[in-house]
Formats: C-alpha cells, sequence, structure tokens
C-alpha cells in the first residue's frame, strides 16, 4: 500500500476533531456517566464517541487498513493497522483534572509508521512520520541533552490494578526519588511519552500497559532522538506491556536501574 503524502497532516485534523469534542464535553460532564471496565479502570460516553468518530474519518482515509482500539468499537487486524486511545488518561478527564490526549499511529508489521498524540488541555500537537523526525504544533522537537540521572527528572505511571509487579516497580521508584530531580506521574502515558521528546523530562517507564497507549508517542521520541525498549533493553514494547524510554543519553544508566530491579531476585514480583 503507498500511504498518501498527507497522511500526518490528515491524521492530526482527526486528532484535534476528535480533541474538540472532548474539549466540549468537558465544560459540562457529569460524573455520574462514568462507567467501571474493571479496577480502578474508567470509561464514559466521551470515549466510546470519540473513538467511534476517529474510527469512521480514519477508514475513510485508509481503508485497507485494520483497527486496533481501546473501547473496541472496530476489531480487525491486517497488514497496516491503526491504534488509537480516543482519551489517554481519562481518569484525569473524568475528575476534571489537565492532562488528558488523543493517541493515534499507523502500524505496519509491528512498525510505527506514523503517530499524532493531541494533548486536549493545552492544545499541544505532537507528531511524527518514521525518518522525518518530531514536532510539536509545526515546531521540531528533540530530547534533553541532560547526561546524568542526578541532573534528570523522571516520568512514570503508577499501577492502578495489576499490581503484580509492584516490588520491582518500587524499588526502582525508590531508587529515582533518592538519584534524579524528581519523578513525576501525569495520568497519560501518551503524554508522557511526548514531554520525553521535547526535553521536559528525560526519561520514562511503565508496565501493563497497551499499544494504545504507546504506539504514537513511541515513534515521537525515537524520532527526536529518543530510545525506546522494554525493560530487558530489547524490542518488545509495543505488544509486550512494558516500556523504558530515554533521551538516549541515559540509556545506558536509567535501563541498567530498570534492568537490576526487574531481575533481581530479592526483590520478588507479587500476585496480582
Amino acid at each position: 500500500m503507498i500511504l498518501p503524502d498527507t497522511i500526518l497532516e490528515d491524521i492530526i485534523l482527526i486528532a484535534k476533531r476528535a480533541g474538540a469534542f472532548i474539549r466540549k464535553e468537558r465544560e459540562n460532564f457529569d460524573y455520574g456517566k462514568v462507567e467501571i471496565k474493571g479496577l480502578n479502570d474508567l470509561v464514559s460516553y466521551v470515549d466510546k464517541t470519540a473513538e467511534e468518530m476517529i474510527v469512521s474519518y480514519l477508514h475513510t482515509l485508509l481503508p485497507e487498513a485494520g483497527f486496533i482500539v481501546e473501547e473496541n468499537t472496530r476489531s480487525e487486524k491486517k497488514e497496516y493497522n491503526w491504534i488509537v486511545d480516543p482519551l489517554d488518561g481519562t481518569t484525569n478527564f473524568v475528575h476534571g483534572i489537565p492532562c488528558y490526549s488523543v493517541s493515534i499511529a499507523l502500524e505496519h508489521r509491528g512498525e510505527i509508521r506514523a503517530g499524532v498524540v493531541y494533548e486536549v488541555s493545552r492544545d499541544e500537537c505532537f507528531f511524527a512520520q518514521k525518518g522525518k523526525g518530531a514536532f510539536l504544533n509545526h515546531k521540531a522537537i528533540y530530547t534533553s541533552s541532560r547526561k546524568t540521572l542526578s541532573e534528570s527528572l523522571i516520568a512514570t505511571g503508577f499501577p492502578i490494578y495489576n499490581f503484580s509487579r509492584i516490588n520491582p516497580y518500587m524499588a526502582c521508584l525508590h531508587y529515582f526519588m533518592e538519584h534524579t530531580h524528581g519523578v513525576r506521574r501525569i495520568g497519560s502515558a501518551a503524554t508522557d511519552l511526548c514531554y520525553l521528546a521535547c526535553g521536559r523530562v528525560d526519561a520514562f517507564f511503565e508496565y501493563n500497559l497497551n499499544a494504545w497507549d504507546i504506539a504514537a508517542g513511541a515513534l515521537i521520541v525515537k524520532e527526536a532522538g529518543g530510545t525506546v525498549t522494554d525493560f530487558s533493553g530489547k524490542e518488545n514494547w509495543l505488544f509486550g506491556r512494558e516500556i523504558s524510554c530515554t533521551n538516549s543519553l541515559l540509556d545506558e544508566e536509567f535501563n541498567g536501574v530498570i534492568k537490576k530491579n526487574f531481575n533481581a531476585p530479592d526483590v520478588q514480583e507479587s500476585p496480582e
């Protein structure tokens, strides 16, 4: 399949349309309309309607592509697949806390070809196409130049329902609290990755994430000069439910902490 030359601009437009809907609904959002998918796993009509809107637009844009989407409004894997999170940061959204985003990526045989993350609250659109650099509102962005953990700011996401790896996670958190400028939990993995890409934070790690949480943001990190791996330093991050990213300069030091703790015999994983 030959992708249209305008593919990235088309995805940006779709993400912003969904974002405009989300922004409008937030003005008078009723917490009573929140549904519970699982322990601490929230969803609302806003997530579902935004996804239906995005899927419809994307299907028109590229009818040959399949879909991997969070709310399962459409599910069919093909050679090319749209990976969509219509509202990453739902818990922030329903509680009225800024920072939630629309994330759209195009995947081909396990490789992300294009990605857009639109952070709704600040009207910031991050995007990248493989081999063509990363951008924020059409301005080129790059990861930070910080070389040591001692001068770095770390982002992460706290476990909310899968606590099976809480012990090694807390060991890493303990180390980073003591040896960096601090740790931030923003509440949207897609946004965390984009903040890494533009140098606001210097490294990010989290487990139990789905492909739709990270697909677009990971490409943006790579195109901005950063590194993306799983906790073993390998490439099984898209569907492996664990991800570790740095500005590339911190790769050895940061991932050394991740590998040591998640593989340490004296830091046992807990039953879920």
